[in-house]
């Protein structure tokens, strides 16, 4: 007869232990040998399979048994067959189809089919009921330690990719990986630009260096859920819901809230193999298309679309194109230095009052996050002690996690913001004065997209001549260096360099009057 064989192993320990798949298979192909049966087929289910893949196999070996008329199952005992009354309706209804099919359990030594007596009957369902209820047992115990591995701000799994689990059993806890942490900070902040799609990210970091434990590319699918995960933010999400973490987070909020809404959005960048420097940057200065790129014997040209009926002809080069775009961003300097220095002189002091404002705030919110860390250690150790009961453990735990969520965000809003706005003040003084060289060491086309897009916020070609509109705190810059690099402010500063840089005896009160009288253009806000 012919007889197919089943396996299935629970957990790493059996596996360890000596019960793996190959040491089950070799006793049960043993023992089908000895009974004379052919062994048509194996059936075997890992410790790692989800209850959905057991179930693809079950009825998989239910459908094989029917398909090829095979009236012998050898098995090593109940438990290992089936754990679940539904499957043990299935194998009842296949036994009592046919007087000749049987199931054997190798270790108990029975043997099941349709004319077995009441009493082996009974012992099967009773041992079945057993195993239904040993797994009920051990799922119900499994998402208790989860619910308690989440209570105390962990989560009860393997972490995501740039973190790794350190600690014994029991007491695992996720920490930052410092070999792959740096690749999915890298991967955050090129999604943030808005420059790329997913499917480029992917070859992206492949070029960057980041390989799946295979050595491949990582999954567009698997990209997607990297990103939006709250992981990185220092928040655990498990069965839809999100709660407080306490892991150390990778990403700040507003790269990880622009990733989300990139992620959300329609206009996403979708995969292009010819992405040129200027597309979708540049507009017809005649009828307001867009510019089209594309190549002709190696050289790239960009036209109008001619969508609404243009008359604009001109084939422009690329690189004609930016040699202008170049020309645009020398404009920005200023030439003299002594009022470089005093612009940064300025910038810092107008700053002065918010930065100490700032670090007052900060200094009562880390009071206050101090007090609710205190709170929560009490609170658990009164759950551990039965002092209070596990409704109540669960709502003061809620309201105190919110509130400390609340204030960690008001926390770390606060500590960049108290120099963030003079800082970028600073960072776009600087980038004026350096925007050329800078944009000539970019390699990259898509940071060079980046600066064109910081600086300019309108591009327009007419007949090959470029014409551009630039960026709020650029075209306020603009105007200055229009004003300061003029013949008439080179001699005012010669003769009467006081009003540009006030003496150090002089108050803040006076220098900040001075500023406003003779540079407002500069001191805008």
């Amino acid at each position: 007869m012919k007889a197919a064989v089943f396996c299935r192993v629970s957990s790493k320990e059996q596996e360890v232990e000596g019960y793996s798949l190959p040491a089950q298979e070799k006793l049960l192909r043993g023992y089908a040998d000895v009974r004379g049966f052919k062994t048509t087929n194996v059936f075997s289910i890992t410790e790692s399979a989800s209850g959905k893949k057991q179930r693809e196999i079950f009825d998989g070996m239910i459908a094989f048994l029917k398909k090829n008329d095979i009236k012998v199952i050898v098995c090593e005992k109940v438990d290992r067959l089936t754990r679940n009354l539904k499957d043990a309706v299935e194998i009842n209804e296949w036994i009592n189809g046919d007087p000749e099919r049987q199931v054997h359990f190798v270790k108990e030594n029975v043997v099941l089919n349709k004319d077995s007596k009441s009493n082996e009957k009974f012992i099967w369902n009773i041992k079945v009921s057993v195993a239904q209820y040993y797994i009920d047992n051990l799922s119900e115990e499994v998402k208790k330690g989860q619910k308690e591995k989440l209570s105390q701000g962990w989560l009860p799994t393997k972490p995501p990719l740039g973190y790794k689990t350190v600690g014994e059993k029991g007491h695992k806890i996720h920490v930052i990986d410092e070999d792959k942490a740096p690749y999915v900070r890298k991967m955050f902040e090129l999604y943030a630009t808005g420059n790329y799609s997913l499917t480029k990210l992917v070859g992206e970091m492949y070029k960057e260096g980041l390989r799946t434990r295979g050595g491949f590319k990582l999954v567009k699918s698997r990209l997607h859920d990297i990103l939006g995960d709250p992981f990185y933010v220092g928040k655990l999400r498990w069965n839809g819901e999100v709660s407080p973490g306490k892991h150390v987070r990778l990403i700040e909020d507003e790269i990880f809230d622009k990733v989300q809404k990139l992620l959300k959005s329609k206009t996403t960048p979708k995969y292009n193999k010819h992405n040129f420097l200027f597309k979708g940057l540049l507009h017809c200065g005649n009828c307001g298309g867009s510019i089209t790129w594309e190549t002709q014997k190696g050289t790239v040209y960009g036209h109008c679309n001619h969508y609404r009926d243009c008359t604009q002809t001109t084939w422009s080069k690329q690189g004609d194109v930016e040699l202008q775009l170049v020309k645009e961003f020398g404009n920005l300097e200023i030439e003299n230095t002594r009022i470089v220095e005093w612009i940064r002189k300025a910038l810092k002091e107008h700053h002065k009052e918010e930065i100490d404002y700032h670090s007052t705030s900060l200094n009562d919110l880390n009071l206050r996050h101090d007090q609710i860390n205190q709170r929560l250690d009490k609170l658990y150790d009164d759950k551990l002690d039965e002092k209070v009961t596990p409704d109540f453990y669960d709502r003061k735990f809620k309201q105190y996690t919110n509130e400390k969520e609340q204030i960690t965000t008001a926390i770390q809003k606060l500590a960049n913001a108290s120099t963030k706005y003079y800082q970028l003040g600073i960072n776009i003084f600087e980038l004026s004065q350096r925007a050329k060289e800078i944009y000539f060491g970019i390699k990259d086309e898509g940071e060079k997209r980046e600066l064109i897009n910081l600086v300019f916020s309108g591009l327009t070609l007419d007949e090959g001549k470029l014409t551009v509109k630039h960026s709020k705190p650029f075209r306020l810059l603009i105007e200055a260096v229009r004003l300061t690099n003029s013949s008439k402010v080179e001699e005012d500063i010669k003769t009467n360099a006081k009003i540009f840089e006030p003496e150090d005896l002089i108050t803040l009160a006076v220098q900040n009057a001075l500023k406003q009288a003779h540079s407002p253009i500069w001191l805008r806000r």
